[in-house]
């Protein structure tokens, strides 16, 4: 009897143990799930319409497949940060940044991502693409956007359209990305675009004339009146002559990538490259959770501009020159990892 009242007693004991580590093995679930509520890149963590946004999945991805490609984009945001620390002096000349500089930025509320767009880095495919993202079902194919309607301001809001509250919750909460070329390369082909079509008649009026003016000896009185035929070589004088820039900025198509996206004083989640342009671009829409019904456009121009143009177009470009011009883009070659150019003749 004695015995039974010990054996009934042991296993008390350790239907309570048993019970305590339970009770104990809940109370750290809801702990653990309340961790989860409050942490905005944990693995489940619920956001806009029961889904993580682009930013909670780039940085804790739920398909390990692409921990790769996160990876990748991770050294890409290191030499950013490593070059802005480096060339602190000339990478940071202003300390705050006003709403102005800003106007590049677009905003996609619905997707919580904000692109800065970049000229001549297929910015005009990316523009039709956010009209998709933003248009409320408007758009589904993005190649059904005239080029046209893509640059028209109205169709896309830039982060300079908001409040100073507005701007700086966006720019915490918001997946931030941006394309890049190879420096050279994007410049001969805003050159091109911009100086050898027929069409393009206000730069040849708002640019051209002037180059010749400048940068012509015995100019005719054609090429003085209409700045149609500008060579590629008083191109290059008028980017690295002194008073260019202290008369007014550059244009868009051939600033520097760092003038126009600041990606010292705005950390930048994803930086895709011109080269691996189809390849960065859906990932950025899978992040995005779209990817089942919207891809980037995929289409090869005949009219590309490659390396082995630019090289052409630097022949006559004297050694002088070319590190003058080098000077100019060199943070763009050296924030985005691009090498010095094999064809360049530097002093």
């Amino acid at each position: 009897m004695k015995q039974a009242l010990l054996e009934l007693m042991r296993m008390n004991r350790i239907c309570r143990m048993v019970l305590a580590t339970c009770l104990g093995s809940f109370i750290l679930v809801i702990f653990y799930f309340q961790i989860i509520h409050r942490n905005p890149f944990a693995p489940d963590a619920c956001c806009r319409k029961g889904s993580r946004n682009a930013l909670q999945e780039l940085y804790n991805p739920t398909q390990l497949e692409y921990s790769s490609t996160a990876i990748l984009h991770q050294m890409r945001r290191d030499q950013v940060s490593d070059t802005c620390r480096a060339y602190s002096a000339s990478s940071r000349k202003r300390r705050v940044l006003t709403p102005s500089d800003l106007k590049h930025l677009v905003v996609d509320e619905e997707h919580e991502m904000i692109y800065c767009y970049v000229p001549k880095v297929a910015c005009t495919n990316w523009k039709r693409v956010m009209m998709v993202l933003t248009g409320r079902g408007k758009y589904s194919d993005p190649m059904d956007i005239a080029p046209n309607e893509a640059h028209i301001p109205s169709n896309l809001k830039t982060l300079n359209q908001y409040t100073i509250p507005e701007i700086n919750h966006r720019l915490k909460s918001y997946l931030k990305f941006l394309f890049v070329r190879e420096p050279f390369e994007r410049l001969v082909s805003a050159y091109r675009n911009k100086f050898t079509r027929k069409y393009n008649t206000s730069f040849h009026k708002r640019f051209g004339t002037k180059i010749v003016r400048r940068h012509r000896k015995n100019a005719t009185q054609e090429a003085l009146h209409s700045g149609s035929d500008v060579k590629f070589e008083e191109f290059v004088g008028y980017l690295i002559h002194p008073t260019t820039q202290k008369e007014e900025p550059f244009n868009e198509h051939w600033q520097t990538v760092y003038s126009l996206c600041h990606p010292c004083h705005i950390r930048y989640d994803l930086v895709g490259k011109y080269e691996t342009l189809e390849e960065d671009s859906n990932y950025i829409l899978r992040l995005a959770g779209v990817i089942d019904y919207l891809r980037f456009p995929t289409y090869a121009k005949s009219t590309r501009t490659t390396d082995e143009m630019t090289a052409e177009f630097f022949q006559n470009i004297s050694s002088h020159h070319q590190t003058q011009l080098f000077e100019l883009y060199k943070l763009d070659f050296l924030m985005f990892n691009y090498s010095t150019p094999s064809y360049l003749k530097l002093d």
